[in-house]
């Protein structure tokens, strides 16, 4: 379990961004679209948006078992955009999001699908030095080096990014659980199953 100190630095920053962008005016494209993943052409007429965090379990079962699927259906016949936000509800999903964004964007999906299916063996770790210990050894297959995870980690400007896209998002969807789905604008209802995001598709086209 990560230490509670950890935990409470997390929520102070993103306490003291809240603060400052409250200062400022919302702006969909000023802060959305520098914090996002995508898969699928930028023409299709639906846009699925996924908020989640890179710990949580239901995030990496989505991942894993209704992606592929929405994936065959919908994106390879071009009909659907897959739009992935970060959303990390603790400092060790916050840590591995910020690799998301230190790799080259031809890697990312890459990456974002080796995080997800060995969600269980970097996660567990009795505190976040082990965990980000555990995903270390992990990305490095990937060709990130131990110098660039560190270098990565402490990276403000994309700490910020981060962190400002989750602020925004909670205020214009009110995302208070992950994954959080918006199809063109609409939260979905109900679970995050194939047959319930597959309901909605198939109403729009």
């Amino acid at each position: 379990m990560i230490k509670s100190k950890v935990k409470l630095f997390f929520i102070i920053k993103i306490c003291i961004i809240y603060f400052f962008l409250s200062l400022k005016t919302y702006s969909d494209n000023t802060h959305e679209k520098k914090n996002i993943i995508t898969l699928g052409s930028n023409d299709a007429i639906i846009k699925i948006k996924i908020f989640s965090s890179l710990t949580c379990p239901h995030c990496a079962k989505f991942h894993n078992e209704v992606l592929p699927e929405i994936k065959k259906k919908y994106v390879e016949s071009g009909k659907v955009q897959i739009i992935f936000i970060d959303f990390p509800l603790d400092i060790a999903a916050f840590n591995a999001s910020k690799l998301l964004h230190c790799v080259d964007h031809n890697q990312q999906m890459n990456l974002l699908n080796t995080i997800y299916e060995k969600q269980n063996e970097w996660t567990n770790g009795t505190n976040i030095n082990e965990i980000n210990g555990s995903l270390k050894k992990i990305v490095k297959n990937l060709g990130i080096s131990s110098s660039n995870f560190d270098k990565c980690l402490i990276d403000e400007v994309i700490s910020d990014k981060i962190l400002e896209g989750r602020i925004n998002a909670h205020k214009k969807y009110s995302i208070d659980s992950t994954p959080t789905i918006i199809i063109n604008e609409q939260k979905l209802d109900g679970s995050a199953t194939f047959d319930n995001i597959k309901k909605k598709i198939e109403k729009i086209i």
